[in-house]
Order: C-alpha cells, then sequence, then structure tokens
C-alpha cells in the first residue's frame, strides 16, 4: 500500500500549517517496539538474493516509510510488485522484497524485533559471499 504526500487528505490546514492524515495504514497491534532505518540504494541493487533462507525467501517484517528521492519495486509474495517513488508514504506487509530502479533514499519505521531478526540474516549473507 502506497500513498503519494500530495493525496493524503488534508485534516488541517492554516496560513502557518498544513496537516495530512491517512487513517488505517498498516497494523501495528502486538509488534512491540519500533526501529526508524534510513537506507540509500543504487540504482540496480536487488535485495531478493539476501533474503534466501528467510522464510519463503522474503523479508517478514512489516515495515511504514517514506521514499525521500529515487524510485524502488516491491515484489509481494503473490508476485504482485508496487513501484514506490520519491514523495510516497507505504506500508510493506510482511512477505516481500525490494530492489532499485534508480538510486533511492528512502525511511523505514519497523518493528525493531522483526526486522533485526532480516537484517542479521542480510549481514551473514553478505559476510559469506565473495
Amino acid at each position: 500500500m502506497k500513498i503519494a504526500t500530495r493525496d493524503i487528505p488534508t485534516r488541517i490546514d492554516s496560513p502557518n500549517a498544513v496537516a495530512r492524515h491517512q487513517p488505517d495504514f498498516g497494523d501495528a497491534t502486538g509488534y512491540g517496539d519500533i526501529a526508524a532505518e534510513h537506507f540509500a540504494m543504487e540504482k540496480g541493487t536487488d535485495l531478493a538474493g539476501l533474503l534466501e533462507g528467510l522464510e519463503d525467501d522474503l523479508c517478514q517484517s512489516p515495515h511504514w516509510g517514506y521514499v525521500v528521492s529515487g524510485e524502488l519495486t516491491v515484489t509481494y509474495a503473490d508476485g504482485s510488485e508496487e513501484t514506490d517513488e520519491g514523495g510516497d508514504m507505504f506500508y510493506w506487509p510482511p512477505g516481500h522484497t525490494v530492489r532499485a530502479d534508480e538510486n533511492v533514499d528512502f525511511v523505514l519505521f519497523s518493528p525493531q524485533h522483526e526486522h533485526g531478526q532480516v537484517l542479521d540474516h542480510v549481514e551473514q549473507k553478505m559476510a559469506e559471499s565473495p
């Protein structure tokens, strides 16, 4: 699920501030502590190989985030794809992988425990590669 910033409904619109609000943007029930993460990926980077060995060879942590600049494609377990680009806010449910279509800069908010396990796995895969 993604939404361009300009498409988020305006709740407050005053001369000094505009607040946009999108309710029901992913469920965080039962996830505990959230980590904030910043990623920069070069065009062509594909995380699929680094996720091999995880359940369904996919990231099993949900993420909420914002693409600062660039473009990436998220592929879900059912094979569907979503392209997120600069200015998009997104929610990625568990069961996905990501590739950079352009140099991309994005921010994630993720359950600390679940995504920590994924990052540990990715670091291990990177250490094993030549």
